[in-house]
């Protein structure tokens, strides 16, 4: 089943699904047309879940946020229920960041997120998603605005149990942390124009040495790691979902020459152009 609310005067579009076995479908496996961020309940058993062509295991019982730069498919979408939503539909940025569209769950330090649910709190997913129901027979002015206070309600607590399961958090300064989120956000909105580490640091004023000094002490990838990283994940994708050339995805991922582009690739991937998209 797939409900779907769409606010035509600000494009917002939010998508339930529960028990669907199209989940690995539009949106959700390939590549979807706009940006959009997913929560995903698994109320089933353990299962495979493959997140930018890596195989995780999902526990049952268990939530995963998902950004929107990310691919995914379920080994069982029909044991799940997602909730999906887009930055025009939900989006805090002046102020509860932590629970915004940028917050902690989808720009956090540890991806994917695998957050355990008690049985306490299974049941409350379970109560949840038959509010978020019932409020869809509801096709008054009021929908809309209802369906954001649920999804925040989902928000904030699922922050809440992630925070307390999540190491890093109760070792380091929650300053430290933000760092993190912050310049994975500025990452993902300017990878493609800017690699240096210097440009990221900038904007955090921070030195480039201090703020991989941070990154370091909170024993994640380093800036410059994580900004090949994207590169590359990025180039993957073109390469595998899109008929693109070598020529005309190096200039779109900010690349002075083809042959720069191909180099790097071949450096941090370890495989040539041809031969990744060959395979």
């Amino acid at each position: 089943m797939i409900r779907k609310f769409a606010e035509e005067s600000t494009r917002g579009l939010f998508i339930m699904h529960v028990n669907n076995r199209e989940l690995r479908g539009w949106g959700l496996s390939n590549p979807s047309p706009f940006p959009i961020n997913t929560f995903v309940f698994n109320k089933g058993a353990t299962q495979q879940v493959v997140i930018d062509d890596i195989s995780y295991e999902m526990p049952a019982g268990s939530m995963v946020p998902l950004v929107s730069n990310q691919h995914f498919s379920f080994e069982h979408p029909d044991d799940l229920i997602a909730w999906q939503f887009n930055r025009e539909f939900y989006c805090i940025l002046d102020h509860d960041a932590e629970v915004g569209c940028v917050g902690f769950l989808f720009y956090g330090i540890q991806h994917p997120m695998f957050i355990s649910l008690s049985p306490s709190e299974i049941e409350a997913m379970f109560q949840l998603e038959k509010i978020f129901t019932d409020e869809w027979q509801s096709k008054d002015s009021f929908q809309g605005e209802m369906l954001r206070t649920l999804l925040k309600h989902l928000i904030i607590k699922i922050t809440r149990i992630a925070k307390q399961q999540s190491e890093s958090y109760q070792q380091f300064p929650e300053d430290k942390m933000d760092i993190v989120r912050k310049f994975s956000v500025n990452l993902e909105s300017h990878f493609k124009q800017e690699h240096g580490v210097s440009f990221y640091a900038e904007m955090l004023n921070k030195s480039p040495k201090t703020l991989s000094n941070i990154f370091s002490l909170l024993k994640h990838p380093a800036p410059s790691k994580l900004i090949q990283n994207r590169i590359i994940l990025e180039a993957k994708r073109y390469l595998h979902y899109t008929d693109k050339s070598a020529k005309e995805i190096a200039y779109e991922l900010g690349f002075e020459s083809p042959s720069h582009f191909s180099r790097f690739f071949k450096m941090y991937s370890g495989t040539n152009i041809s031969d990744f998209r060959n395979s």
